[in-house]
């Protein structure tokens, strides 16, 4: 069964925040929030896997101790 990846795994960390800062700019708090669902569906398909979703929300939902 696929895990979550927990360790570093991107090629350009600093071009992806830039990337999402960049996206958020200029727009509403409503506009951010209907754009960070969008992004967080199509993230969800491309994982496909419902193990490893649930593992993601829990790591989400809890304040850094796991």
């Amino acid at each position: 069964m696929p895990k979550l990846e927990l360790n570093p795994n991107f090629t350009d960390p600093d071009a992806f925040y830039a990337a999402l800062t960049a996206l958020h700019r200029d727009r509403s708090d409503a506009e951010s929030e209907r754009i960070n669902a969008r992004l967080i569906l199509l993230l969800a398909n491309h994982v496909g896997d419902q193990a490893v979703l649930k593992e993601a929300m829990a790591h989400a939902a809890c304040d850094g101790d796991q």
